[in-house]
């Protein structure tokens, strides 16, 4: 064991933690003021949902003895035998119970990033026990099938440094598939959807760009070099996605904006999430540049043209820039910066990589789809009517589902 980086990966679970806190900040500044508190409150209530389901049985089922190479096994139920002195894997530099914590704050924000694509519309009850129902099962098989000891995915080479596929892909599909399945916001195209709180959305954006680098950087699972590494890649790649998306809001609408800068500050952080820890730092610079476009273009063009909801672009972000980011993945990485590669990608010589990481993305869509459906299936036999009713709606969620108000003494136009 090596102190320094048991106490380097204890400070990047914390990081990663404050990330769920930012999320609903950045989530909360983009509705309108009657569903500050909902949103802000779906996308935090994980903290509870997540750290206990975890201790509980999650961490087991995620990285216990594999089981088929889909699901762990129940050996480390409440955490009994998880080693203080151990590690989770040969070679490994951090006990198992610090990896454990790591690996719990993941399985709390990436359920909450689906809660984007529904805001406004969803009973917070049925929301509640969704949430449940996805993380037993899509989030565990995800995280052992691509991170575990003996996952299938794992096992045929693919890679994911820090969560394209377990993290973004699964929650973006889900997040579209959910939003499709409880329709459209009742009066959209007739109300006007301002944004209530821009300095709140950047907040939120600052601060995820901040807990992302323990999110990427901790992935190396040890202080060292590539570690470093995947912490100079993902700055780089955020700064260069937030510069991609202030040039396509120049080209649409002939001005900038702060909030499409932060978005693109975002979309930057997806597309190198999966590449972190194996792309050379000149291609995180062109994996920024590229993904913020692609994500400008589904929000801004195709998501009108198809009609579906994603309110605040769950999909159309993460969705997006994990597929396109475990794509790049594919075509840059190299074994020189990281030998968990097998291969190095496509611009290297290699296909094999490539074809699997296509493979993974597509396995992880058709989980995150029929997964999904059969999550809000089981969620309306325990929870009746999922989606609120019109009235509800137009008197905001905050007030019909919490009996809060965020500005109580704010008469505006809402």
């Amino acid at each position: 064991m090596d102190t320094g980086s048991t106490g380097f990966m204890l400070l990047c679970a914390a990081f990663v933690f404050f990330m769920t806190p930012g999320l609903s900040l950045f989530y909360g500044g983009l509705v309108r003021r009657k569903n500050v508190i909902n949103t802000m409150f779906a996308s935090t209530f994980t903290i509870g949902t997540g750290m206990v389901m975890w201790v509980l049985f999650g961490y087991s089922l995620s990285f216990g003895t594999d089981h088929g190479g889909i699901i762990g096994s129940l050996e480390w139920l409440g955490l009994n035998g998880v080693s203080l002195s151990e590690p989770y894997a040969e070679g490994g530099q951090i006990p198992n119970m610090v990896f454990c914590i790591f690996q719990m704050m993941f399985a709390v924000i990436t359920p909450a990033l689906i809660t984007g694509s529904i805001a406004g519309r969803m009973k917070f009850r049925s929301l509640f026990v969704f949430v449940i129902f996805w993380t037993l099962l899509i989030y565990y098989p995800m995280a052992h099938m691509v991170w575990g000891t003996g996952g299938f995915l794992k096992e045929i080479g693919s890679i994911d440094f820090a969560g394209g596929n377990v993290v973004h892909i699964t929650s973006g599909i889900s997040a579209l598939v959910l939003c499709i399945l409880l329709k459209k916001r009742c009066d959209l195209g007739e109300a006007n959807y301002r944004m209530h709180n821009i300095p709140m959305i950047a907040l939120g954006a600052f601060i995820l760009l901040f807990g992302w680098f323990g999110f990427n950087a901790g992935s190396a699972l040890a202080a060292n070099g590539l570690a470093a590494h995947a912490f100079i890649t993902t700055a780089v790649s955020a700064a260069s996605g937030m510069l991609s998306w202030m040039l396509c809001d120049m080209i649409a609408n002939h001005k900038p904006t702060f909030v499409g800068a932060c978005t693109g500050l975002v979309a930057g952080l997806v597309g190198i999430t999966p590449g972190a820890g194996y792309v050379p730092v000149w291609a995180a610079i062109v994996i920024g540049l590229t993904t913020s476009p692609i994500c400008f273009f589904m929000i801004s063009k195709v998501k009108e043209k198809l009609g579906y909801d994603d309110a605040l672009d769950a999909f159309g972000c993460h969705g997006v820039g994990g597929i396109w980011g475990g794509i790049c993945t594919g075509i840059f990485a190299q074994t020189s910066i990281n030998p968990d590669a097998r291969w190095n990608g496509l611009l290297f010589g290699d296909v094999q990589l490539f074809g699997v990481q296509l493979l993974s993305i597509v396995i992880s869509i058709a989980i995150a789809i029929v997964g999904t459906l059969v999550c809000f299936g089981l969620t309306r036999l325990v929870s009746g009517d999922i989606r609120v009713s019109q009235s509800e709606e137009r008197l905001g969620l905050d007030r019909t589902q919490h009996s809060e108000s965020a500005y109580p003494s704010f008469n505006g136009l809402d």
